[in-house]
C-alpha cells in the first residue's frame, strides 16, 4: 500500500510529465521484446524503435545533439548494418516467435530496477533552481552564461561538445569513423565454401 501512494510522489518530485512516462515505458518495453523475440529481423526493426525513442527522449530533454547522433547511428547506421548481416547469413527456420525467459535473469535485471528506481527519490526535479548543477557557479554558470556568446551554439550540451570540448569530440568521430569503416571491411568480405 505504501509503494502504490509512493510512486506518484516520487515521479512528481523528480518533475516526469505523463509524456516522459510513456517514452519510458515505450523504451522499455521494446528493449524486452527486443531481448524475447527469436526471429532476428523482428528484433532488429524493434530495436531501430528503441533507438528512435531514445532520440525523442534526448530531444525532448534538449540535447538535440544526442537526439541526433542517436537517430543516425542506433536507429540508421546500426540497423543497416544488422539487416545487411541478415542478408549475408542464413537465417534459422523456425516457428517460435519468442524465445524461453530466462528467470534468473529476469530475476537480477528486476533488482538492478528497483535498485536504480530507488535513488529517484535523490535527484532534483526538473528545472530545479536549487539543484546542484545549476548552484555550482564555478563551472556550470559559466558554462550557462558564456555558452552563447563564446560559440554562438543556443544549447549549452552543443556548446561543451562542439567548442569546449572538441578536441575530446573530435577524437570520438574519429573512432566512430574508424569502426564504420572497420564494420564496412568486415561486411564487405565474402565467405565462399567449396
Amino acid at each position: 500500500m505504501i509503494g502504490a501512494s509512493a510512486s506518484p510522489l516520487v515521479l512528481q518530485s523528480v518533475g516526469i510529465t505523463p509524456f516522459e512516462l510513456s517514452l519510458f515505458v515505450f523504451v522499455l518495453i521494446t528493449a524486452v521484446l527486443t531481448a524475447l523475440f527469436t526471429d532476428v529481423l523482428a528484433s532488429i526493426v524493434i530495436f531501430a524503435a528503441y533507438s528512435l525513442g531514445l532520440s525523442i527522449i534526448y530531444t525532448f530533454y534538449h540535447a538535440p545533439d544526442v537526439g541526433l547522433t542517436e537517430a543516425a547511428i542506433g536507429a540508421g547506421i546500426t540497423t543497416v548494418f544488422l539487416l545487411l548481416t541478415i542478408a549475408k547469413t542464413s537465417r534459422p527456420t523456425s516457428d517460435d516467435r519468442f524465445d524461453s525467459i530466462n528467470w534468473p535473469a529476469v530475476g537480477i535485471c528486476t533488482v538492478f530496477v528497483l535498485v536504480v528506481g530507488s535513488t529517484l527519490s535523490a535527484f532534483p526535479a526538473v528545472g530545479d533552481p536549487g539543484s546542484p548543477i545549476l548552484t555550482n557557479a564555478d563551472v556550470t554558470g559559466y558554462y550557462l552564461q558564456t555558452a552563447y556568446d563564446e560559440t554562438g551554439a543556443e544549447n549549452a550540451v552543443t556548446a561543451v561538445l562542439a567548442a569546449y570540448r572538441g578536441f575530446d569530440t573530435f577524437g570520438e568521430a574519429i573512432v566512430v569513423f574508424a569502426a564504420g569503416i572497420a564494420s564496412l571491411l568486415v561486411l564487405g568480405r565474402e565467405v565462399f565454401t567449396t
